[in-house]
This record gives structure tokens, sequence and C-alpha cells, in this order.
């Protein structure tokens, strides 16, 4: 992974998106300028308009400047895409898959951890006593989801319809590495590799040798194979026994999820899209949708968002900040309670812990 240089002030790419998006964000930055307000680096933040309401108004979804203009920022904070007025898959391969295929976010990590005070839908006195705290490192620019493929004879009854999962050493390689370096650093030191290489045997045994070949450069890292239907079985079942998880990007996609279920609901789960080598600008994101059914009405958790800006804290180095953005959004957890609150609310009662 690229070495990490704080500097005294960061220039932030904010696109808040459809839906919820922009609501969610602004609590999310609310928190940014509370946890680094006083003696810390100075962040400034520049909107981009993507989403659907520029599609519907130019037709664009990512042009070249827009793409060019992010590149020049520290990181990027994104809300949520995704409207039932644009046809389905134009913005999501109009501009979430472009941006990281074009910032080569190749690692989208996922944690999921249960908070105190958080309800699971799990039993999980019984099935994880030790608590839920894992983290799902999912390759991002490989798989099914590179757009190889095509149809033939589309809308008669001998249609054909192909997607490529693309797989390459380089690709494997790079995110296996930077899944062992997450799991060396942390307590347990113990990797799981998901996929299914009994059955999709020419991927699934790239993925398991480059496992096995990188994990003998970590002798202290405990691995451990799954296939993906048994390993979705025991995030119901034994989910503690995961510390980290690394696996493609469809298998990834799904996993995380049943992760975000299981830790207390897709509201709390914070993601980013990174690049390792920090040669281009990672991207954090909250993984709920846009929820355009509950958009511009305050109802919207916007706790995702705001664990999403830790992140992004600690990708830049900031490890004291993003702790402190951690233990402000778990205090706010473990006394929440069921009354419901606005997304403001939300906001300004983690602020109020900073």
């Amino acid at each position: 992974m690229g070495e990490t240089l704080v500097k005294d002030a960061y220039s932030i790419a904010v696109i808040g998106g459809d839906g919820i998006g922009p609501e969610v964000v602004a609590e999310g930055l609310k928190v940014l300028d509370a946890v680094t307000g006083s003696g810390g680096p100075t962040f400034t933040t520049t909107d981009y308009d993507l989403g659907a309401r520029r599609w519907h108004a130019t037709g664009e979804t990512l042009p070249d400047s827009v793409l060019d203009e992010l590149r020049g920022h520290d990181a990027i904070l994104l809300g949520a895409i995704g409207d039932p007025s644009v046809p389905s898959g134009v913005l999501e391969r109009g501009v979430l898959l472009p941006l990281r295929f074009a910032l080569d976010h190749y690692v989208n990590l996922r944690p999921a951890k249960l908070f105190p005070g958080v309800s699971s839908p799990l039993d999980v006195s019984r099935v994880a006593p030790d608590g839920i705290d894992f983290v799902v490192v999912r390759e991002g620019t490989e798989g099914p989801y590179t757009g190889n493929g095509g149809a033939l004879r589309v809308g008669t009854p001998a249609e054909i319809a192909t997607e490529v999962s693309v797989n390459t050493r380089y690709g494997v390689e790079r995110v296996v590495r930077d899944a062992f370096a997450r799991a060396q650093a942390r307590p347990r030191k113990h990797l799981t590799l998901v996929h299914k290489h009994n059955v999709l045997t020419y991927a699934g045994h790239l993925w398991r040798r480059t496992v096995e070949e990188v994990g003998a450069e970590y002798p202290d890292v405990e691995t451990a194979y799954q296939h993906v239907d048994a390993a979705t079985i025991f995030m119901a079942t034994d989910p503690g026994r995961f510390d980290v998880i690394v696996t493609d990007n469809l298998f990834g996609d799904i996993l995380t999820d049943i992760a975000a279920a299981i830790a207390g609901g897709i509201g709390l789960a914070a993601s980013g899209n990174i690049n390792p080598a920090r040669t281009t600008p990672s991207m954090f994101e909250p993984v709920h949708g846009s929820a355009p059914d509950i958009a511009g009405q305050s109802k919207a958790d916007p706790t995702a968002a705001i664990l999403s800006v830790g992140m992004l804290l600690a990708h830049l180095g900031l490890d004291k900040e993003a702790a402190r953005v951690d233990e402000a959004v778990a205090a706010d957890l473990a006394e929440r309670g069921d009354a419901a609150r606005s997304t403001t609310a939300v906001g300004d009662a983690v602020v109020g812990r900073l």
C-alpha cells in the first residue's frame, strides 16, 4: 500500500448524488468540520452535480472534464447514485463503475461491526459471543462487472446473453496483498478466501494459488477457505469466525450486504473504494442506496455516511480524528434507543459528542 503523508490541508470532492444522498452527505460534512475544527488540518470541499438531475438536464453521466477535476482532490465523499426516473443501469454504469475503473479503486473495503446497543437479526449471544467485527476486502475493478460480454438475437426466442468474469493475476494479487496487510494489522491476524473454486475452476484456482503464494510472505496470518455458499451459511450461524475476508467483485457485492444486515442494517454500513497505491483519490460512501421514497423528508439515517467520513480520515492518515468519529458514533448508537430521529438530529447528536 502507498505511504500515507499527513498534510495541513486537504481538498475533498463531494458528490451528493441522488435521493437521500445529499442529505446524509451534509451530516457527514458537518461531522468532518467538527472533528477537524480547531488546530487540525483544514478541509476544503467542492460539490459535483453527478446523477439523475445532470443526466436529465444534459444527457451526461461522467464527463471527462469532471473526471479530470476529481483526480486533483485528496478524496471523494459520495452520497448515493440511482433514481427510478432514469433507466436501470444508466447511472450505475455511467457514474459509479467508470469512477472505480478510471481511478483504479481496486479495493472495495466494507467493515462489518456490531456496535453495542445495536440490534442484530441474529441471536448474537449464541452465534457470536465475542461479537461481530470483520472486514470484507472485495476486488473492485475485475470480475463480471467489467462489461466484458454481449447479447445476440435480442428479443427473439434464441436470445443469448453473456457476462464474462475477468480475473488477472495482477488484479488478484494486488487485492490479496492488501487483504493480507490488513489482516496482519488486526489482532486476530486471520484471513478467509471466499470463492467457488470447485466449480469456477479457472478463476477460483487463480485466487486460491495467489492466496497460498502471498500467504507464505505472511507466516503470522492464519488463512482459511470457504465456498461462497458455505460462507453465507456461516455469516448467519457463526459470523464470529470471520476477521478479514478477501473475495472477488460479485461475491463481495453479495456478501457485504449480508454482512451489513447482521451488523445492524444497511443504514449503518460504510464503505471505501480504495486505491491503496494512492495514485488517485479514494472514494468513500454509505453502502445504502438513494431511497427516493424518503428523499427530502429528513428520515434517512446518516450514520453510514458519518462512518464513511471516519474511513476517509483514516485513509488520509488522520487516525486520531477517525477514532474520534467512530467513538462518537458508537456512543450515539449505544444510547439511541427506538425513538425516531431526523437526519439532522442524528448528525447533531454525533457532533455534540465531538
